[in-house]
């Protein structure tokens, strides 16, 4: 599985969204993507890299697009 079919998994199952739902174009606010769906996703992509985010990147992470260009600081490559 690559990195980026973990990240669209840990999506669909945060947010609970079909994969092919998920894209650049998805950002905060749409679809089921509020501040309670927004926790669990950050759970989901920690849990699923092994990593911690920062509080800045956990703020920042905006959209799928976003969630990327933060997780290649973490020596994730897409």
């Amino acid at each position: 599985m690559t990195n980026l079919d973990k990240l669209i998994k840990a999506f669909s199952d945060a947010l609970e969204l079909e994969p092919e739902l998920i894209n650049d174009e998805l950002s905060y606010g749409t679809e089921s993507w509020d501040s309670i769906a927004h926790l669990a996703l950050v759970a989901s992509i920690e849990m699923e890299f092994d990593i911690m985010l920062s509080s800045e990147d956990v703020i920042d992470m905006s959209s799928f697009k976003k969630a990327k260009e933060i997780l290649t600081k973490y020596d994730v490559g897409f």
